[in-house]
């Protein structure tokens, strides 16, 4: 436990309450290590840090300490796709044939880029058992993908496709462009932009990584696969729906057979040393989950998509406009997604005063890059504590919520 934990950082004047909430996750016992920044426009607001990167040694966690940050990938990932496919005139309305012939096969003819981005391509999980060895290679992996038939008629329904979104988008990524996400996130945006963010951490990055635990933390328990977790993020919900997505939720996680179970199941880090601390797995680059970052790199990344220096305003509109909203064919449970990017639902609660403009996403045990276009409003947070969370968690929203509170009256 970390009660007493002195808390990092600066934040501006009215924002105090931001800073409040980031202590008390400590105070609670909630955190091991954790950092949050926000910014309004161009100005950082809050830049705060605080606990250990490493429980085992007491690492104490600083500024640029970057953190494994899950399914907060499929942001990169899809910034990526949109990226290349503006640069270079492509139409995500059309097939994504016309790009990847190989994959108009066993009825996904008529799959389009925007379906792939958008989790209705009907291919929400591997129809083999892929190990983390094969997993590194993006070829390989979208090869198995194209060779499947979708477990639905795409376009007529959406479900999370947990892993394989990164294999599909990241496909797109490298037969326009002929790069990997990784290289290409690296190469035309994040050193571009100066941003701490990897999807492939190289091995300086990796050995300054803050080091995941699971539910007790500092007691040195190593973080669990995604599949261990069954929590949804409920914040601002009525009881009534809340509870009963979460069981629902918790139901799936529990059936083998779920499109929810096998949706986590490849590729299998179970029986990788480590897991998520994993050199060979920080290093891999998977799209849908293997982003290494800080939480200023996070907050970055998304503030630079409002003002314009990674998509056109346009591109940004569309990609967040929502494709889908409704019953989630994995999650079992509403969701709303636009092209890659989560918009307002049980998946991704935000506060009432953030329903029209935030979009981002989360990631496994409680990260969350988010943005809201109608605010200016910019936000990441990592932690190495991993909660039960798929996505989202309380930790999270407590603290957009105090971010919202800020602005708000600062508007006022």
């Amino acid at each position: 436990m970390v009660e007493n934990t002195e808390v990092h950082g600066t934040h501006a004047p009215g924002f105090g309450r931001v800073r409040d909430v980031f202590a008390k996750n400590f105070a609670r016992g909630l955190e091991t290590g954790a950092a949050l920044s926000v910014y309004v426009g161009d100005e950082l607001v809050a830049d705060l840090w605080g606990g250990v990167a490493d429980h085992r040694t007491g690492r104490a966690w600083t500024r640029d300490t970057p953190c494994f940050a899950f399914s907060c990938t499929k942001a990169m990932t899809a910034a990526a796709a949109l990226r290349v496919a503006e640069h270079r005139g492509y139409d995500l309305t059309a097939p994504v044939s016309s790009w990847w012939p190989e994959f108009g096969a066993r009825g996904k003819e008529r799959v389009t880029g925007e379906h792939l981005l958008s989790h209705q391509s009907g291919l929400p999980a591997f129809a083999r058992d892929v190990s983390v060895a094969q997993a590194a290679d993006p070829k390989a992996m979208a090869d198995l993908l194209a060779d499947q038939a979708p477990e639905w008629e795409p376009g007529t329904g959406h479900g999370y496709h947990t892993y394989t979104f990164g294999w599909l988008a990241g496909e797109m990524v490298r037969r326009m462009d002929g790069r990997t996400v990784g290289r290409y996130v690296s190469e035309e945006i994040a050193d571009p932009l100066g941003l701490d963010l990897w999807v492939g951490a190289p091995d300086t990055v990796v050995e300054r990584t803050a080091r995941l635990t699971s539910g007790s933390g500092a007691s040195g328990s190593e973080q669990q696969a995604p599949s261990s977790g069954t929590g949804a993020a409920t914040h601002g919900k009525p009881p009534e729906e809340s509870g009963s997505a979460a069981a629902r939720l918790a139901e799936a996680a529990g059936d083998p057979l779920s499109a929810l179970s096998r949706s986590m199941r490849s590729p299998d880090v179970n029986g990788v040393t480590g897991r998520f601390n994993n050199r060979d797995v920080l290093a891999a680059g998977w799209p849908a989950a293997g982003l290494v970052t800080t939480a200023h790199g996070l907050a970055g990344f998304y503030r630079n998509l409002l003002a314009g220096r990674i998509l056109e305003p346009d591109t940004l509109r569309n990609a967040i406009t929502p494709r889908v909203n409704g019953p989630d064919n994995v999650l079992c449970m509403d969701s709303s997604f636009g092209l890659g990017f989560m918009r307002p639902s049980l998946v991704f609660a935000v506060p009432r005063a953030a329903q029209g403009g935030a979009f981002g996403h989360t990631g496994f045990g409680g990260s969350i890059g988010l943005a809201d276009i109608e605010r200016g409003i910019s936000l990441g947070y990592v932690m190495n504590r991993t909660g039960a969370e798929m996505s989202g968690g309380l930790r999270a929203m407590r603290l957009v919520k105090a971010v919202y509170d800020s602005v708000g009256k600062s508007e006022d």
